[in-house]
């Protein structure tokens, strides 16, 4: 096993970080749906649904492959920002150059989570399907994945919130915190409702 994510997690350095964890969070999710996927087609049980679960199989591909280069783009959003946190403010005008900088890296760095947010939500839809259609041998994992889809996106809001809360511009730090308000209640909710359906399921 390559734990090479995990020890460079457990270090010093101060990325990768909540962000790149929530991203390979909600990868871990994409990739157990999916397991619930390919253990399902094939089999004369679940013969009416294995063309709609080949498809949905094709989309998780996607959404875990996005999800995984979001770790290293959260990674190198956080760059920028740590570079301009540096930069001298000795003069009025290194004072403003910093402070610009720092502005335009906070929106790079808080748009890479919003990204993790909404990509990860976007796998609870299929594990919701394959829950209710899927092979019922690996309902459980189809439980897990929503456990970890809802703490990826709960994990990547908290970038947003702390990021957000230094912008300057107002507005655009609003909608930031409304768009992921936004993804917390609709992912916490759907996610609940699966976990207990897969719950009472296996009970």
């Amino acid at each position: 096993m390559d734990t090479s994510f995990v020890e460079e997690l457990a270090s010093a350095a101060p990325t990768p970080g909540g962000g790149g964890a929530s991203a390979y969070c909600g990868a871990l999710a994409c990739a157990l749906t999916s397991m619930v996927g390919n253990l399902t087609v094939g089999k004369k049980t679940y013969a009416q649904v294995e063309s709609e679960v080949y498809m949905r199989l094709e989309k998780l591909a996607d959404l875990r492959g996005r999800l995984l280069s979001l770790v290293g783009a959260d990674a190198e959003a956080f760059g920028p920002l740590a570079a301009a946190y540096r930069m001298p403010k000795d003069t009025p005008e290194q004072l403003a150059a910093k402070q610009a900088a720092i502005q335009d890296a906070l929106v790079g760095a808080t748009e890479v989570p919003l990204d993790i947010m909404r990509t990860a939500a976007a796998c609870v839809e299929h594990a919701d399907f394959l829950a209710r259609n899927g092979s019922r041998m690996a309902r459980s994992d189809a439980g897990v994945s929503v456990a970890f889809a809802r703490a990826a996106v709960d994990g990547a809001s908290l970038n947003v919130y702390i990021n957000a809360a230094s912008i300057d511009d107002a507005e655009r730090a609003a909608r930031y915190r409304d768009e992921a308000d936004r993804f917390v209640a609709q992912t916490r909710e759907h996610c609940d409702e699966v976990f207990a359906f897969v719950k009472d399921a296996i009970s």
